[in-house]
Formats: structure tokens, C-alpha cells, sequence
């Protein structure tokens, strides 16, 4: 049984050349998995609602939901910093079921747990002050009640903001907070975490109550991609053009 992590593609109109990838990884090897999760941040700009038609949001649905059609997979979707306001109503759009920040799952009978990862960059605490706002259930709500165009003004205008911000932040604060990780894989008791956001793909072996764990890191899709694989060899991390060849 394969399983396939990805995270944070920041699919975009300024990079057709992600999207066509995402797409043949979907059309090609992902429907022999048993599940596909994407972990957060699956758009570049903002996710302010279905209605909105600004490329390639709605070539990315009719892919989604062509994918959660086939009867063999399972398609999870996790929210990212750049898709807080991922709904039902795109939940229904796309076949996915979504799934909260954490979750944890099974794999080879193992406990593990899955994130986006911004929760754990704790020294960057302007962030996430944003981020306890941005996600509070009242600011959800009127949100999504606002019509198109004010929801694009906001959006366009915390887009200029944040990026601005994090040209400030020095690399280690935008990176997770080592205690943080510890703290959370004693919480839900597991030895290994997937999450993303950080860009920093890696696999890292961590001593946890005197026991091995491992933290994999996804990467990003902006200059490279990747898939993160488990079946019954274990993890692997791949190129998504190399395993869509092999496969």
C-alpha cells in the first residue's frame, strides 16, 4: 500500500509548469496510491473562496476532483497558511475530505502524525499572533460572508504585508522551534511527524524519551518539488518528475 505526502506546491498562474506537474503526479502514479495528502499551502495566492476565477484556481479543482473520483484513492487535504479558509463548500468542489492541523493517521501500523508546520515556528511570535487572528472561528465567519472583491482587496493587501514581514525575519526564526516538535510528538505519543511549510526539505532522527523518532520535512515547489513516499520499503523522498517517470 503507497501512501503520498506533498506540501506546500504554491500552484500559480506565474508557474504553468507546477501545475502541469501536479497534474500528470495526479493522472499518473498517485492513482495507484491508497491515499495522496496534501499538507498545506496547495495555492500561491491566498484561497479566498470558490467564486473566485483568478487562475489556475479552477484547474486545480476540475484536477482535484477528477483525482477524488477514483474510487481506489483518498484524497486529504490539510489547511496551510496561504489556505485557511479552505470550506466545505471546496471540500464539495473537490471530492477531498479535510483534515485538521495536527492529524494523526496509521502507517505500517504505526502512529503518525501530520502537520502543516507553521504552528511550530514558535519564536516567530508576530506570526503567529497573525495566525491565532486570522484563524479565530468569528473572523472565519465574517470572512466568508464578505463579498468577492473585498475579499480580494484583503487578501491582496495581507499578501504585500506578509511578504514584506518575512523579508525582515532572519532564517532562524521562521524555522520550527525544537521544543515545539518534542512537545507535540509527546502529546499525541508517535515517533515520526511529516509536516511542511518550512521549505527546508530534510529527514531528521530525533531522541524522544530515550527512543529514535524522525521529523520529515516536505519540500517545496517553487524552484525544485517533491514527494514524500511510504509503502512497504519505508520513506523515501523523490523528485515528482523522476517518480512520475518510474512509476
Amino acid at each position: 500500500m503507497t501512501t503520498l505526502f506533498v506540501s506546500d506546491l504554491h500552484l500559480s498562474s506565474q508557474r504553468p509548469e507546477k501545475l502541469i506537474l501536479f497534474k500528470k503526479l495526479v493522472e499518473g502514479p498517485a492513482k495507484k496510491a491508497a491515499a495522496l495528502y496534501i499538507l498545506g499551502d496547495l495555492f500561491d495566492d491566498f484561497w479566498i473562496g470558490c467564486d473566485d476565477q483568478h487562475p489556475p484556481n479552477q484547474a486545480v479543482i476540475s484536477i482535484l476532483r477528477d483525482y477524488a473520483h477514483n474510487k481506489q484513492t483518498k484524497l486529504f487535504i490539510m489547511r496551510g497558511n496561504r489556505d485557511f479558509h479552505l470550506n466545505n463548500e471546496f471540500a464539495r468542489a473537490t471530492g477531498c475530505i479535510l483534515i485538521d492541523d495536527p492529524t494523526q493517521i496509521i502507517l505500517g501500523n504505526k502512529k503518525t502524525l501530520l502537520m502543516h508546520g507553521d504552528t511550530l515556528c514558535l519564536d516567530d511570535a508576530q506570526y503567529q499572533k497573525w495566525r491565532r487572528f486570522i484563524t479565530h472561528p468569528v473572523i472565519k465567519r465574517l470572512y466568508a460572508i464578505m463579498p468577492l472583491p473585498l475579499r480580494k482587496r484583503i487578501s491582496h493587501n495581507v499578501r504585500s504585508y506578509t511578504a514584506a514581514a518575512v523579508q525582515k525575519k532572519v532564517p532562524e526564526i521562521i524555522d520550527v522551534t525544537e521544543s515545539a516538535v518534542i512537545n507535540v510528538m509527546q502529546q499525541f505519543a508517535v515517533d515520526t511527524l511529516i509536516h511542511g511549510h518550512t521549505h527546508r526539505q530534510a529527514r531528521h532522527e530525533i531522541m524522544l524519551d530515550n527512543k529514535q523518532a524522525t521529523r520529515f520535512v516536505l519540500g517545496e515547489w517553487f524552484e525544485r518539488d517533491c514527494v514524500l513516499i511510504h509503502d512497504d520499503a519505508g520513506f523515501r523522498f523523490e523528485r515528482v518528475a523522476d517518480y512520475i517517470e518510474k512509476n
